[in-house]
């Protein structure tokens, strides 16, 4: 693959992520906006209270079952749509990047 065609997979799969955790962020927290207390991670702190773990591992649950998925997809032989690839990826790729703001939010990231 030559590299332009490559940046432009990168640019779009990152314009997919993004507007994918953006329209789920109206959906999951529709009232969580810079002026009020609605906590856009409200679901993996009560995933969390429901599974007796903590948010990460209430998140890393939910990211396992989308890496099964590609792991059975990268495995078993079939063909899959690339709308179906995009789908498992994106929603893997955005669990990481939540994963990312749990971190912060529960300041277990150190500087070094």
């Amino acid at each position: 693959m030559k590299i332009k065609t490559f940046n432009e997979v990168v640019h779009e799969q990152l314009k997919q992520c993004e507007n994918v955790l953006i329209g789920k962020g109206f959906e999951y927290a529709p009232d969580a906006v810079d002026e009020t207390p609605v906590d856009r991670l409200a679901h993996f702190k009560k995933a969390a209270a429901i599974t007796g773990s903590d948010q990460k591992g209430a998140l890393f649950g939910m990211l396992a079952k989308h890496l099964v998925s590609l792991s059975d997809m990268c495995t078993d032989g079939n063909d899959y749509t690339l709308e179906r690839w995009a789908e498992k990826i994106t929603d893997s790729i955005n669990y990481l990047l939540i994963l990312r703001a749990v971190v912060e939010e529960e300041g277990g990231a150190q500087n070094g």
